[in-house]
């Protein structure tokens, strides 16, 4: 991955920061990630020593939500970046490196699944029973939001991506099924929802494992929301047999530490499919947005994976039986065709 180009503004303002402001003159800077939104993440290295600078434009990302959950995740102990040094007036961040290597990777390795689940198990049930009284001044998953996220998928995924005109009754058939999935999230009990916990926001760490990243936007809402962005990954998949077992076993610790959970097993697994369902149907619509708005084409090829889970929840429940249907007779003839084109 290379510098980005000499126009680049940002990058000239970043370095100056780094080098003259931070005193890290002659270190080096290079890219370290890029994300879904308008941060970017750049290494610097001076000697043996590596840190992360964050660029978050001022006029495109507020620095605030990271700076407070970040205070809420260190005060209860879990393995997440250290700010060192902050311009927030001109959107800089340097924080301390937790390190290159992505859940996503070393999950692919043989043995891996099983510890390293526990490890981001055990740490998203520490995050959802600590008593941090500072969680609960977070946003709310509110009705409006739920509802808004799903909403994408109308817009950029069936009419953008796939170029389909969705009927008065079938449109219907969305709102009705949207209120649904949105009253059952609220119905479950609320705790602290990350809201992007998967395998590319996880690093495999030595100590305190694992490294948590991307939590700039965590809401207080239903406990299974992120589970199931663990667990049914947009960018890796395991078997339905595998997930319910790591599920329960979630449910168990959880349990275990006290947690209020009057859900049995069938109650709590209802729970996790539906709010999976509202994720991965806003997700649709967010990997096409990402394409057709803003020029990232590399989510596309996950979209398959997603629609997969979409269809396989909405065949397993009744209140989205009309919905499969309309996968099986609309979506799922025109998807091949639209994933072609645009990747073409």
């Amino acid at each position: 991955m290379g510098l980005p180009d000499a126009s680049d503004s940002r990058l000239a303002d970043l370095t100056r920061w780094v080098f003259d402001d931070l005193g890290f003159a002659g270190s080096r800077i290079e890219p370290a990630s890029v994300d879904a939104s308008f941060r970017r993440y750049f290494r610097v290295t001076r000697g043996d020593d590596t840190y992360i600078v964050m660029d978050a434009p001022p006029e495109k990302e507020n620095l605030g939500p990271f700076l407070s959950v970040a205070r809420i995740l260190l005060g209860i102990g879990l393995n997440v970046p250290m700010v060192l040094a902050k311009d927030p007036n001109r959107g800089f961040l340097l924080l301390s490196d937790l390190g290159q290597r992505q859940y996503l990777d070393a999950l692919r390795l043989d043995g891996a699944p099983d510890r390293l689940y526990a490890d981001a198990l055990g740490a998203l049930s520490t995050m959802q029973t600590a008593d941090s009284g500072m969680a609960r001044t977070l946003p709310r998953y509110s009705h409006a939001l739920l509802m808004r996220e799903m909403e994408l998928t109308p817009e950029w995924f069936l009419r953008g991506h796939l170029g389909l005109q969705v009927s008065a009754a079938e449109r219907g058939m969305l709102d009705r099924l949207f209120e649904t999935l949105a009253q059952s999230a609220l119905a479950q009990p609320a705790t602290f929802v990350h809201r992007d916990y998967h395998s590319r926001n996880l690093l495999v760490t030595a100590a305190n494992n694992p490294g948590i990243l991307d939590f700039q936007d965590a809401v207080w809402g239903p406990v299974t929301y992120d589970l199931v962005s663990l667990l049914k990954d947009c960018y890796v998949e395991w078997p339905a047999s595998r997930v319910r077992t790591w599920a329960l076993q979630y449910r168990e610790q959880l349990l275990a530490k006290g947690f209020p959970l009057d859900a049995t097993e069938p109650k709590f697994i209802r729970w996790f499919d539906l709010v999976g369902l509202q994720r991965h149907i806003k997700v649709l619509g967010i990997f096409a947005r990402l394409y057709y708005r803003d020029g990232k084409s590399q989510y596309l090829k996950d979209l398959p994976r997603v629609l997969r889970y979409v269809r396989d929840a909405a065949v397993n429940y009744a209140e989205a039986a009309e919905f499969a249907d309309f996968i099986a007779k609309r979506i799922e003839p025109e998807f091949l065709n639209a994933q072609e084109r645009a990747l073409a």
